[in-house]
């Protein structure tokens, strides 16, 4: 990929992804521009087994807070479930 990797190209990549021979791998080294969007999906196909090579460290950061974002989530959504009514 290169250049912009926005929302409105997740359906294409997703595409692209299903046609080939697993594993398949995401190459960024050109990708300039991303949206949060894009990077929710790119973690998303590391956890179903897709590499994501040569990303710029930016990416690669943002990456790495949105996912300890959504497992703060989700823990504080354990939290919240285990002392919620009825216990």
């Amino acid at each position: 990929m290169s250049g912009k990797f926005r929302s409105e190209h997740l359906d294409q990549v997703k595409a692209e992804i299903e046609l080939c021979e697993l594993p398949a791998v995401l190459d960024l080294e050109e990708v300039e521009l991303i949206d949060v969007e894009a990077v929710r999906f790119l973690n998303t196909c590391e956890k179903n087994g897709v590499s994501v090579l040569r990303c710029s460290p930016y990416i690669r950061k943002w990456m790495l807070r949105e996912r300890a974002r959504r497992e703060a989530r989700t823990e504080e959504n354990k939290k919240r479930g285990a002392g919620g009514f009825g216990e």
